[in-house]
């Protein structure tokens, strides 16, 4: 663990990564955004809170507490577009989802972004790769969840309300289809709405670790927040975030339950048969 990085290592072949639920801003580049809520307001809100459970399961979870707009770990280090020609964000953003500008003057260079490559990416992704090792000795199989949240409504992103579960494995290719078969079930007779790679087939981290031939396999969860938030209509200073209610949020907390007993029991007995 180090002031931004938490690391709680469990003995499960379950690793749950948060790379958004962070909000901290270091003090060198709090004066560079243009507020401190822009640079906050996409942040993926209290779903590590929501996720709480996942550590009594004996997953290991991995969590960084800066905001994205610091940098977000979940793009592709080189630059390149995850979703080609759709609306998205960069490695160092400079807009927030809606379009609004996040840096009251200079954006990122490219020394910037490499320090902060340097300074924070590697360091996350480094986590990453060492609890999987980890648990690829001990299991044989592992699965590596990663756990995102984001406003309903979104138009500059996507049309209409986002349904409630967003489930991504790249088009098949970062997990047994078994997996998501079973994740998408679980979703299914949630009574949520709910969809197999959609808008959302997984980010850098899903379509970077999944790799099924060699016993990982990746996939993503994008939630629409009003499941387990009471979202606003319009996201404003004095009206984001909402407040996290556990009450609120305890019939989703039941079905994601659910979807991580559904997670184990895939690399439990996987890894029996390796």
């Amino acid at each position: 663990m180090t002031d931004w990085l938490e690391i709680h290592r469990g003995a499960a072949p379950l690793v749950v990564t948060f790379p958004h639920t962070g909000t901290d801003i270091p003090d060198g580049l709090l004066g560079r955004f243009a507020s401190p809520w822009l640079a906050r307001k996409d942040a993926d809100w209290w779903i590590d809170r929501l996720y709480a459970f996942a550590a009594d399961m004996g997953a290991t979870t991995i969590r960084t507490r800066l905001s994205r707009s610091v940098i977000d770990v979940n793009r592709d280090p080189s630059g390149a577009s995850l979703y080609p020609g759709q609306a998205t964000t960069d490695l160092c953003p400079v807009t927030t989802f809606d379009g609004e500008p996040l840096y009251a003057g200079a954006t990122p260079d490219a020394a910037d972004i490499a320090a902060r490559r340097t300074a924070y990416f590697d360091p996350y992704h480094d986590a990453i790769r060492a609890e999987l090792a980890r648990l690829r000795r001990n299991h044989g199989a592992v699965v590596l969840y990663d756990a995102h949240s984001i406003r309903s409504v979104i138009p500059r992103l996507f049309d209409g309300p986002l349904p409630q579960f967003n489930i991504g494995t790249n088009g098949g290719a970062t997990c047994d289809g078994a997996l998501a078969t079973a994740v998408h079930d679980r979703c299914a007779a949630s009574g949520h709405s709910h969809v197999l790679n959609g808008r959302f087939k997984g980010g850098w981290t899903t379509r970077h670790y999944g790799r099924p031939a060699e016993g990982i396999h990746a996939i993503q969860m994008e939630l629409a927040i009003r499941g387990y938030l009471a979202e606003p209509d319009e996201p404003g200073p004095d009206t984001w975030p909402p407040p996290f209610d556990p009450a609120y949020a305890r019939p989703l907390v039941t079905v994601l339950t659910g979807i991580l007993d559904d997670c184990l029991a895939f690399a439990t007995s996987l890894g029996r048969t390796l």
